[in-house]
């Protein structure tokens, strides 16, 4: 028993190591001098520490690659949260509603929304483009965010309403019997239950809206509206091949994604082992 357990921590660990490794490097390459990065051999620990990076990208103006990636980092953040707020406002209600009511045309509806995914995101970016360019929203953070939701949105609801059928409906049944409506029973029965799966919604719908580039990168030309991977592409195209810089931006950018991982880490747990308990 000792051994098998042994084995498996060896396992876990390699499996770590392999995870973590790029991440590390890439913060090892963020204080490492330029020169040091072009070096052969390359060396895994600098031998003198380059934070010239991280006070660039705090400090210095919009009009520098580093400053423009800073004004990037707040735009995504503002495009990923209006996204997945209007991804929840809709998709909640509209998870319910394909849940627990019965109507003719239900499935296609599902199939559809499911559909969506199967087109290629290059095959609508001209009629996206023209919409948008007639409605002025080119190179604007409330055009991304309907862009956004467009896509976004149909996961969340296809999701919930999914996660939402695991739920008993005796449980409705016994809340419309103790007088509660159907809002009544949305808000106080299926959202206490499935607050791992809206949790595990909003993870997969921010990381949806933060590594999203074609459509950021057709849609924005401006240091006001671009988001994070314009910017960190950008460092090694447009302005410099900084390597450093790159990686700076690059830990940077993965910040945000695993805090709200981490945040929500127990809802997640709960939502992949509630379908092995049996009431």
């Amino acid at each position: 028993m000792h051994r098998v357990r042994w084995w498996v921590y060896v396992i876990a660990a390699v499996v770590i190591f392999i995870a973590l490794a790029p991440i590390v490097w890439l913060a090892i390459a963020s204080v490492t001098p330029s020169a040091a990065l072009l070096e052969k051999p390359l060396h895994f620990f600098p031998a003198q520490i380059d934070l010239s990076r991280w006070r660039a990208i705090f400090t210095q103006g919009q009009n520098s690659p580093a400053g423009a990636f800073r004004i990037a980092m707040l735009n995504s953040l503002i495009i990923a949260f209006g996204t997945v707020v209007i991804s929840l406002l809709v998709g909640i209600p509209g998870a319910y509603a394909f849940s627990r009511l019965r109507f003719r045309g239900r499935r296609t509806a599902l199939m559809s929304f499911l559909a969506t995914y199967m087109v290629p995101t290059i095959a609508l970016v001209i009629p996206l483009y023209l919409i948008m360019a007639n409605l002025h929203l080119l190179n604007t953070r409330i055009g991304l965010i309907i862009v956004y939701s467009s896509f976004v949105t149909p996961f969340v609801l296809w999701s919930l309403s999914n996660y939402m059928d695991g739920v008993p409906r005796e449980l409705d049944e016994a809340a419309t019997i103790d007088g509660a409506g159907r809002l009544r029973i949305l808000w106080s029965v299926l959202l206490p239950l499935t607050r791992p799966g809206i949790f595990a919604a909003i993870l997969f719908a921010t990381l949806l809206c933060w590594d999203e580039f074609l459509y950021a990168l057709i849609f924005t030309s401006t240091t006001a509206s671009k988001t994070i991977p314009v910017a960190v592409a950008e460092f090694s195209g447009k302005f410099s091949t900084d390597f450093g810089l790159v990686a700076a931006g690059g830990v940077l950018a993965a910040l945000p994604p695993v805090f709200i991982a981490l945040a929500f880490q127990r809802y997640l747990v709960a939502g992949l082992v509630s379908g092995a308990v049996k009431g």
